[in-house]
């Protein structure tokens, strides 16, 4: 019995330890960190550094959407803080240049961004002439509208608007929603 608490005692100490190495601790504030060594938190924070680069504003002042619905979907982003005009203009502009791109078969900025191919991307380029992109401004950064009324160009939309939902994090549903018909 002895010898059974000792090892539960050893691998209680030993799960500790480990989870102690893998947390880190802020300096300012005293709290850990339980994702300093999370592959996954790696990953995501890697892909917003590549889409500040590559969209020209704050990813953590933003807030990202995509939305999926019967003629295709929308891609949304918007500044959390109205005054922020600096970055809701970026938006803008960035929107603007991916309607006009995407619309040319140029998906170059969410290869880089996601630094893969994004799924229904090469079927998007192939089917460009089925699909319409179009920009539209909102109160706090803007929109691209993607619409089509082919059955294989909207499967690949739906495949490029699900990654997105699931990369960003953004929590917005999988499936195709009326409300989302903007």
């Amino acid at each position: 019995m002895k010898l059974l608490l000792a090892v539960a005692l050893y691998l209680v100490a030993s799960v500790s330890n480990a989870y102690a190495q893998q947390t880190s601790s802020d300096p300012k504030t005293g709290t850990q960190d339980s994702h300093a060594s999370c592959p996954m938190h790696d990953a995501h924070a890697q892909m917003n550094d590549r889409g500040e680069k590559g969209m020209g504003f704050s990813q953590t002042s933003t807030a990202h959407h995509f939305f999926l619905n019967s003629s295709g979907g929308v891609i949304q982003v918007e500044v959390k803080d109205a005054r922020d005009v600096s970055d809701r203009a970026n938006i803008r502009m960035h929107l603007m240049h991916i309607a006009r791109a995407f619309e040319d078969g140029n998906f170059d900025i969410p290869m880089f961004v996601h630094d893969t191919v994004p799924p229904g991307v090469p079927e998007m380029k192939k089917l460009r002439g089925q699909i319409h992109y179009s920009f539209a401004e909102t109160p706090n950064g803007g929109r691209v509208v993607i619409s089509s009324t082919d059955k294989e160009a909207l499967t690949a939309i739906g495949r490029f608007l699900r990654f997105q939902i699931e990369e960003h994090k953004t929590g917005d549903p999988l499936e195709e929603s009326p409300e989302s018909n903007q």
